[in-house]
Protein backbone atom coordinates (compact mmCIF):
# COMPACT_ATOMS: atom_id res chain seq x y z
CA UNK A 1 0.00 0.00 0.00
CA UNK A 2 1.58 3.47 -1.13
CA UNK A 3 1.91 6.01 1.44
CA UNK A 4 0.40 9.49 0.52
CA UNK A 5 2.16 11.68 2.67
CA UNK A 6 -0.02 15.75 2.75
CA UNK A 7 3.08 18.31 2.92
CA UNK A 8 1.53 21.31 5.23
CA UNK A 9 2.41 24.46 3.86
CA UNK A 10 4.26 26.76 6.36
CA UNK A 11 2.40 30.39 6.33
CA UNK A 12 4.82 33.35 6.85
CA UNK A 13 3.27 36.98 6.74
CA UNK A 14 5.46 40.18 6.34
CA UNK A 15 6.18 42.14 9.23
CA UNK A 16 5.37 45.94 8.16
CA UNK A 17 6.50 47.09 11.12
CA UNK A 18 10.10 46.02 10.53
CA UNK A 19 10.41 45.46 7.27
CA UNK A 20 11.43 48.19 4.21
CA UNK A 21 10.46 47.89 0.71
CA UNK A 22 12.71 50.86 -0.67
CA UNK A 23 14.41 52.21 -4.44
CA UNK A 24 16.74 54.29 -5.90
CA UNK A 25 17.33 55.55 -8.72
CA UNK A 26 19.47 58.38 -10.76
CA UNK A 27 18.26 61.96 -10.72
CA UNK A 28 20.06 64.51 -12.91
CA UNK A 29 22.63 61.94 -14.07
CA UNK A 30 24.77 62.46 -10.79
CA UNK A 31 22.72 62.19 -7.57
CA UNK A 32 20.35 59.35 -6.01
CA UNK A 33 16.29 60.04 -5.32
CA UNK A 34 15.36 57.47 -2.71
CA UNK A 35 11.86 56.36 -1.88
CA UNK A 36 9.84 53.54 -0.05
CA UNK A 37 6.47 52.49 -0.28
CA UNK A 38 4.36 52.49 3.11
CA UNK A 39 2.05 49.81 2.35
CA UNK A 40 2.47 46.96 1.70
CA UNK A 41 1.98 43.16 2.27
CA UNK A 42 2.91 39.70 1.33
CA UNK A 43 1.99 35.74 1.66
CA UNK A 44 4.76 33.65 2.03
CA UNK A 45 4.15 29.49 1.78
CA UNK A 46 7.49 27.38 3.12
CA UNK A 47 7.88 23.28 3.56
CA UNK A 48 8.88 23.79 7.35
CA UNK A 49 11.64 25.85 7.58
CA UNK A 50 12.97 25.44 4.03
CA UNK A 51 13.43 28.88 2.57
CA UNK A 52 14.29 27.86 -0.79
CA UNK A 53 10.59 26.07 -0.84
CA UNK A 54 9.25 29.65 -0.91
CA UNK A 55 6.43 30.59 -2.54
CA UNK A 56 5.87 34.67 -2.59
CA UNK A 57 2.95 36.70 -2.99
CA UNK A 58 3.81 40.45 -2.53
CA UNK A 59 1.35 43.30 -2.88
CA UNK A 60 2.29 46.70 -2.76
CA UNK A 61 0.19 49.69 -2.67
CA UNK A 62 2.11 52.96 -5.45
CA UNK A 63 -0.32 55.55 -4.28
CA UNK A 64 1.98 54.96 -1.07
CA UNK A 65 5.19 56.09 -2.69
CA UNK A 66 7.29 58.71 -0.33
CA UNK A 67 9.94 60.32 -1.30
CA UNK A 68 10.41 62.61 1.19
CA UNK A 69 9.23 65.57 -0.98
CA UNK A 70 5.44 65.81 -1.92
CA UNK A 71 5.54 67.40 -5.49
CA UNK A 72 7.54 64.67 -6.14
CA UNK A 73 5.86 62.14 -5.17
CA UNK A 74 2.22 63.63 -6.52
CA UNK A 75 4.14 63.10 -9.93
CA UNK A 76 4.84 59.46 -8.94
CA UNK A 77 1.22 58.83 -8.40
CA UNK A 78 0.50 60.38 -12.21
CA UNK A 79 -0.06 59.10 -15.49
CA UNK A 80 3.29 59.90 -16.15
CA UNK A 81 4.74 57.29 -14.02
CA UNK A 82 2.60 54.48 -11.28
CA UNK A 83 -0.80 55.89 -12.78
CA UNK A 84 -2.43 54.75 -9.18
CA UNK A 85 -6.11 56.10 -10.43
CA UNK A 86 -5.63 53.19 -13.28
CA UNK A 87 -3.69 50.50 -10.93
CA UNK A 88 -3.74 50.36 -8.09
CA UNK A 89 -1.51 47.63 -6.83
CA UNK A 90 2.07 46.20 -7.47
CA UNK A 91 2.57 42.51 -7.47
CA UNK A 92 5.47 40.16 -7.47
CA UNK A 93 4.91 36.50 -7.19
CA UNK A 94 7.88 33.95 -6.97
CA UNK A 95 8.09 31.10 -10.02
CA UNK A 96 11.93 29.56 -8.45
CA UNK A 97 14.51 30.01 -5.84
CA UNK A 98 17.97 28.79 -6.82
CA UNK A 99 20.58 28.95 -4.09
CA UNK A 100 23.98 30.24 -5.50
CA UNK A 101 26.50 31.19 -3.14
CA UNK A 102 25.86 28.32 0.26
CA UNK A 103 22.17 28.54 1.79
CA UNK A 104 22.48 32.60 2.23
CA UNK A 105 22.41 33.74 -1.08
CA UNK A 106 19.61 32.64 -2.87
CA UNK A 107 18.24 33.87 -6.80
CA UNK A 108 14.72 34.80 -6.51
CA UNK A 109 13.31 34.43 -9.86
CA UNK A 110 9.40 35.70 -10.58
CA UNK A 111 6.58 38.22 -12.57
CA UNK A 112 6.59 41.26 -11.18
CA UNK A 113 3.14 43.37 -12.22
CA UNK A 114 3.62 47.50 -12.41
CA UNK A 115 0.85 49.12 -14.37
CA UNK A 116 -0.82 46.49 -15.93
CA UNK A 117 2.47 44.98 -17.38
CA UNK A 118 3.83 41.79 -16.23
CA UNK A 119 7.92 40.99 -16.63
CA UNK A 120 10.14 38.45 -15.02
CA UNK A 121 12.65 39.48 -13.00
CA UNK A 122 15.84 37.91 -10.85
CA UNK A 123 16.05 39.27 -7.47
CA UNK A 124 19.40 38.90 -5.34
CA UNK A 125 17.73 37.06 -1.98
CA UNK A 126 20.25 37.18 1.40
CA UNK A 127 18.95 34.97 3.87
CA UNK A 128 19.53 36.10 7.56
CA UNK A 129 18.35 33.29 9.84
CA UNK A 130 15.50 31.87 11.30
CA UNK A 131 14.85 33.34 15.23
CA UNK A 132 12.48 33.42 17.93
CA UNK A 133 12.04 37.38 18.77
CA UNK A 134 11.62 38.00 22.48
CA UNK A 135 7.94 37.73 21.92
CA UNK A 136 7.91 34.57 21.19
CA UNK A 137 7.16 35.10 17.24
CA UNK A 138 9.23 32.93 14.84
CA UNK A 139 10.37 34.74 11.90
CA UNK A 140 12.80 35.05 9.21
CA UNK A 141 14.96 37.98 8.28
CA UNK A 142 15.87 38.77 4.65
CA UNK A 143 17.26 41.09 2.34
CA UNK A 144 16.29 41.44 -1.09
CA UNK A 145 17.90 43.49 -3.79
CA UNK A 146 17.85 43.67 -7.73
CA UNK A 147 17.46 46.27 -10.47
CA UNK A 148 14.89 47.15 -13.34
CA UNK A 149 14.60 49.20 -16.19
CA UNK A 150 11.72 51.36 -15.12
CA UNK A 151 10.78 51.78 -18.97
CA UNK A 152 9.85 47.81 -19.51
CA UNK A 153 6.56 48.72 -17.22
CA UNK A 154 5.73 51.73 -18.92
CA UNK A 155 7.26 54.07 -16.40
CA UNK A 156 8.40 56.26 -19.37
CA UNK A 157 9.05 60.02 -18.37
CA UNK A 158 11.64 61.95 -18.81
CA UNK A 159 13.07 64.71 -20.29
CA UNK A 160 16.61 65.59 -21.26
CA UNK A 161 18.86 67.66 -19.64
CA UNK A 162 20.90 71.00 -21.44
CA UNK A 163 24.00 69.47 -21.30
CA UNK A 164 22.84 65.71 -22.15
CA UNK A 165 21.77 63.19 -20.09
CA UNK A 166 18.85 62.77 -18.21
CA UNK A 167 16.81 63.94 -15.73
CA UNK A 168 15.88 60.60 -14.27
CA UNK A 169 17.68 57.40 -14.62
CA UNK A 170 16.71 54.58 -16.80
CA UNK A 171 17.65 51.67 -13.64
CA UNK A 172 15.78 51.79 -11.09
CA UNK A 173 17.75 49.43 -7.32
CA UNK A 174 15.53 47.80 -5.62
CA UNK A 175 16.54 47.28 -1.50
CA UNK A 176 14.06 45.16 0.33
CA UNK A 177 14.54 44.28 4.40
CA UNK A 178 12.12 41.73 5.11
CA UNK A 179 11.35 40.31 8.19
CA UNK A 180 8.88 37.23 8.19
CA UNK A 181 6.61 36.23 10.60
CA UNK A 182 5.42 32.37 11.35
CA UNK A 183 1.76 31.99 10.75
CA UNK A 184 -0.05 29.60 13.41
CA UNK A 185 -1.79 26.23 11.68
Amino acid sequence: MESTEVKIKTKWTIDSAHSEIAFTVKHLVFSNVRGIFREFSADVYTSGNDIQSAEIFIRINPASVDTRNEQRDQHLRSTDFFDVEEFNEIRFVSDNLVVTNGDRHIDLYGYLTIKGVTKPVKLDVKFGAFIKDPWGAEKALLSVSGKIKRKDWGLNYNAVLEAGGLVVGEEVWIQCEVQLIKQAT
